[in-house]
């Protein structure tokens, strides 16, 4: 049994304020001396990264798309293990799902599988005694859901507040806050820039957090959720571990997976892609890669002009954003370190920007040249899950495995893959690049769905033949 004090922020669709309150909350709960953790349900890399920061731990995701339900309970649990409450931030509206599976996906499917207590932030600007019937529909669409109250936004005045409070208390619904328009500040940097802020520690993304946590301890209740959350019972799941599918450490790893014995040998430095706020991957790879027997050091695409000394194996994460291209390009030092390290067969794995880093140029920019393709950005966004088959086998997966990710961008490659291709998936050609040791995609996998990929990388990097990377 597990038990974390844990409740969900949702609302009734996007726009709410889900967001700068779920930050706000976890940082005015840390000014108060409370331990607590954040998670964000989906597989956006932005939001997670800034409720980490609040919370001065990793940021995690909760996706049943990329991690399969059943693990859903055991990730939480370890990404929250120690916390005097967890807070997990929505997507979309509390019944969404861009798969078309709420059952499966939507937020109110993962706080009913966490039986956690939802708090539905509701945008008020435009509405009346009316927010009554709205979260009545919300509360009694689902009889499993727990919600266990509200917090207003965009309230106009202390009548139209007296208004609201009258109206939920009717149908017995708690309020634990209610916040003027000015109360909330869109102070956030634009999400243009990513994950960057978060990952470079820029003082502007820290001075936002503040002022959002300073704003959400002014109006809302903190005890009263504080309450709320430790009503939750214990969850019956143990903690997921980094070491399951690890040899000797683990679960035993499927057929097929690397199977050499991690607890020997010397531990092969794994530059993994991020900055000094935290890596473009999600939290659990480097875990992962560290339970496999990795010595894994941060390596900076952005500032650092090589690689670290004695470098393995490098993994590019999916959160890298593609406004950063300029500064990956202008990097021309670790660009050609980068090339010796793939030329000489080490691993290198690379999702989104990553493969638009090892592309010949994207938008006229020189890159790293490992591949023979080249990026230009178009209008407009390619978004959603992809049920994909490994067409080629590499560290990332045997040929013939099938995998579930996620991919957001704005770039496209031509050619959109190489002589032996990343993946295949229905309604479209085949996608990405395997050459040597290479594996580049802009399909973004979350490595916890299946652990043997850190046990292949690893292995791979120990036995990799040819010259050390470059200094």
């Amino acid at each position: 049994m597990t038990a974390v004090p844990r409740l969900v922020l949702s609302a009734p669709s996007s726009g709410h304020g889900t967001n700068a309150l779920a930050v706000g909350l976890l940082a005015a709960l840390v000014e108060r001396g409370v331990e607590v953790a954040g998670f964000k349900v989906g597989p956006d890399h932005v939001d997670a990264a800034y409720l980490g920061m609040a919370a001065g731990r990793p940021g995690r995701n909760l996706d049943p798309r990329l991690v399969g339900v059943d693990r859903l309970g055991p990730l939480f649990a370890h990404g929250a293990a120690g916390a005097g409450l967890a807070v997990i931030q929505g997507t979309m509206g509390l019944y969404d799902s861009v798969s078309g599976h709420p059952d499966e996906d939507s937020t109110a499917a993962v706080a009913t599988a966490l039986r956690s207590p939802v708090v539905l932030v509701v945008d008020v600007a435009a509405m009346g005694q009316s927010v009554a019937a709205l979260v009545h529909g919300f509360r009694s669409y689902d009889e499993q859901l727990w919600l266990g109250g509200v917090i207003l936004t965009q309230v106009a005045s202390p009548r139209h507040e007296t208004m609201l409070r009258e109206a939920l208390d009717d149908i017995d619904v708690p309020v634990y806050g209610a916040l003027r328009r000015h109360e909330l500040p869109p102070v956030l940097p634009a999400r243009r820039h990513g994950v960057l802020p978060v990952v470079r520690r820029d003082p502007e993304a820290a001075r936002a957090v503040r002022r959002l946590g300073e704003a959400v301890a002014a109006t809302v209740e903190l005890d009263r959720l504080l309450a709320l959350g430790r009503s939750a019972p214990p969850l019956s799941v143990p903690p997921w571990s980094p070491a399951i599918g690890v040899p000797g450490l683990g679960d035993s790893a499927p057929a097929g997976s690397a199977t050499g014995d991690t607890a020997t040998g010397s531990a092969p430095v794994v530059a993994l892609a991020g900055g000094p706020g935290g890596g473009y991957s999600y939290a659990e790879t480097a875990e992962l890669l560290g339970a496999a027997g990795a010595e894994v050091v941060i390596l900076d695409p952005l500032r650092d002009e090589s690689l670290p000394a004695g470098t393995r194996a490098l993994v590019v994460g999916a959160g890298l954003p593609e406004a950063c291209a300029g500064d990956l390009s202008a990097n021309r030092r670790l660009c050609i370190a980068v090339a010796e390290l793939a030329r000489t067969g080490r691993p290198v794995v690379a999702e989104g920007t990553g493969l638009l880093w090892l592309s010949r140029e994207l938008d006229g920019l020189p890159m790293c040249g490992v591949l023979d393709a080249t990026g230009v950005t178009r209008d407009g966004l390619v978004v959603g899950y992809r049920e994909a088959t490994a067409r080629t086998g590499s560290v990332v997966a045997e040929a013939g495995t099938a995998v579930r990710g996620y991919k957001q961008h704005a770039a496209v490659l031509t050619p959109r893959a190489g002589e032996h291709p990343a993946w295949s998936w229905g309604g479209g050609a085949p996608e990405g690049f395997v050459w040597r040791g290479v594996h580049a995609s802009q399909l973004g996998l979350h490595w916890a769905a299946d652990p043997t990929v850190a046990v292949r990388l690893v292995a791979a990097a120990r036995h990799a033949q040819g010259v050390g990377a470059p200094a």
